[in-house]
């Protein structure tokens, strides 16, 4: 099914103020996030924590990341901005996450927060952001009773919820039917022109009443400080896939693919790094990952440059070939446009990606919503960092948990093999709820 892109729900007419001013030290972003609805982008201790939304606009259909793109353009277009800090992620933001697929019923997003508490290079900032017709932010008019409202609106860390356990169930695709699907790739493979694909299955599981959230993000920034911990409209995860990374005219991305489960001691540890570095099956997964973003990314940047081999990145539970990728902007788009070029990358559709797709939605019995897509923030002058929503859940109103992990599949792929490989990449999010 074809779609097209939806009008923005809000709209991106909405005259912003932003003021952005430094502030003590905050070593903890996490405790001023909204126990259920977090807005959260953080690395190594450093990034963004999101209260509120003072403007909210939603996409969908095939051309729902350009239409995000464009929006975008509007929104920053009238917004008033005083910068004091002038750091990534200072200033006009929005926090955004995007639906994989084309005909997915999940909505794409972009949030642009009431107040983002922010922390970067050991400066930390708060930007407060409201309505151009709102002078105070808080409705109550000039004057010292205003200034006294808006200042009892500022952010402030909260105590965490009591703490809970909860155990993931297979979903729409169990194990059983998780072979199955992968042995159907194979034969897919070995005889006709795909090259590889990427199969998901999915846990289910539900949150207990009034749960926070924020201790499972917690369990995520602690266990995996590497990787881009993440929640954007109920979804939550920790990715290690930079998909893109834009930042005064320079382009970066990681490409990952190809993985095996860290040894128990650090003999077996080694010989596990170097059994995928020389395997056969992971180089050749890799390479076609990585020629998907090299591909996307060159007309955009004349003197894009990746290694000529990948390297083996460690992560708490797996390794990871990977290869980073990075250039100078040759064309002045945004880390969104840049987005919109890049989704689907091999390293979570496939090769060719039409056909890729095609056998996806064949063969995964659900819709995969924001999982795999892309997840991250873009600012008012259109830098921006994004990673791929992988090791994540995505969680519901009511509290439903839905995550989902998967592996890339070529000819040589064992169904087996690749189960376990997606019953590791479930760890994290396994963790941090349980």
């Amino acid at each position: 099914m074809t779609a097209t892109a939806t009008t923005p729900r809000t709209s991106s007419a909405t005259a912003l103020l932003v003021e952005t001013t430094p502030i003590d030290d905050v070593r903890q972003l996490i405790p001023f996030l909204d126990a259920r609805h977090p807005l959260l982008w953080l690395r190594k201790g450093e990034g963004m924590a999101g209260i509120g939304e003072a403007l909210r606009l939603e996409f969908s259909g095939n051309d729902r990341m350009r239409a995000a793109a464009a929006a975008w353009r509007e929104v920053v277009s009238q917004a008033s901005v005083t910068d004091a800090v002038g750091k990534p992620g200072t200033g006009l933001v929005a926090f955004g996450t995007f639906a994989f697929a084309d005909d997915s019923t999940a909505t794409s997003v972009l949030i642009v927060p009431e107040f983002v508490i922010g922390r970067r290079d050991g400066r930390s900032w708060i930007t407060r952001i409201r309505p151009a017709d709102d002078a105070d932010g808080d409705g109550t008019g000039t004057g010292a009773q205003g200034a006294g409202a808006a200042a009892s609106r500022l952010p402030r860390p909260t105590p965490f919820g009591d703490e809970y356990r909860l155990t993931l169930l297979p979903g729409s695709l169990g194990k059983e039917g998780y072979r199955a699907a992968v042995q159907a790739a194979v034969d897919r493979i070995r005889h006709g022109d795909l090259r590889k694909v990427v199969l998901a299955r999915d846990l289910t599981g539900h949150l207990p009443h009034e749960s926070d959230v924020r201790r499972a993000l917690v369990e995520l920034a602690l266990g995996y400080p590497e990787c881009w911990t993440f929640a954007v409209d109920g979804l939550v995860g920790s990715s290690p896939e930079t998909l893109v990374r834009v930042d005064h005219g320079t382009v970066s991305a990681r490409v990952l693919a190809g993985t095996i489960s860290r040894g128990a001691d650090s003999v077996s540890d080694h010989d596990a790094a170097v059994t995928l570095a020389s395997s056969t099956k992971d180089q050749d997964e890799h390479r076609y990952a990585v020629s998907s973003v090299v591909d996307a990314l060159r007309e955009h940047s004349a003197d894009l440059a990746a290694s000529d081999l990948p390297f083996t990145l460690k992560l708490p539970n797996l390794w990871h070939l990977a290869t980073d990728v990075q250039g100078t902007l040759s064309d002045g788009s945004s880390s969104l446009d840049l987005v919109d070029a890049l989704h689907p990358t091999a390293a979570v559709a496939g090769t060719p990606t039409r056909d890729a797709m095609d056998v996806i939605h064949e063969l995964e019995p659900f819709d995969r919503g924001r999982y795999a897509g892309p997840v991250g923030w873009v600012g008012g002058d259109g830098d921006g960092e994004w990673a791929i929503a992988l090791r994540c859940a995505q969680v519901s109103e009511s509290g439903d948990i839905t995550a989902y992990a998967g592996a890339g599949i070529v000819a040589d792929s064992v169904p087996e093999r690749e189960l376990v490989e997606t019953t590791m990449k479930f760890r994290p999010v396994v963790e941090a709820f349980g």
